[in-house]
């Protein structure tokens, strides 16, 4: 009987967690599908060089950051993980999202450029107290953004 209750207390957390999380998650999703659809003409490169050519007017330094948190289905999921080894799978979304997300803010933070050059990426996991223990993850996006004369 104690068994069951400390599994019930284990696992109703758990469950909410997955439940409100997937749904947190997919409301994200659909924010970053929207936005993206709008600042698709912004292209975002990689790149040294310029992309599309042309008079350069002026150019600044962007960035765009982002901190999200994880739920409690993958912490519980990746205590788990952590026991047996292996990739943490429920991360790869967490990600996605942080990545996809800082882009977007760093596309929003640089109105009327004609494109983003030299783009990179900083990841950085934020640990809780204990050491090992991921409980968000932070994405710095920077670049630079090119505003082209216009004839």
């Amino acid at each position: 009987m104690e068994y069951l209750i400390l599994l019930a207390f284990w696992s109703v957390p758990v469950l909410l967690g997955y439940v409100f999380g997937r749904a947190a998650e997919a409301r994200h999703y659909r924010s970053i599908h929207a936005r993206e659809k709008e600042l698709v003409q912004l292209p975002a490169t990689s790149l040294k060089g310029l992309v599309r050519g042309g008079q350069v007017e002026r150019s600044e330094l962007v960035t765009g950051s982002v901190v999200i948190s994880i739920d409690y289905f993958k912490k519980a999921a990746s205590a788990l993980r952590s026991l047996v080894g292996g990739p943490v799978k429920s991360y790869e979304t967490l990600l996605d999202r942080a990545k996809r997300e800082a882009i977007l803010r760093l596309k929003e933070s640089c109105p009327g450029a004609d494109e983003v050059i030299n783009l990179r990426l900083e990841t950085m996991p934020l640990a809780g107290q204990q050491r090992n223990q991921i409980t968000s993850v932070e994405v710095l996006a920077y670049g630079t953004a090119i505003y082209y004369a216009k004839a």
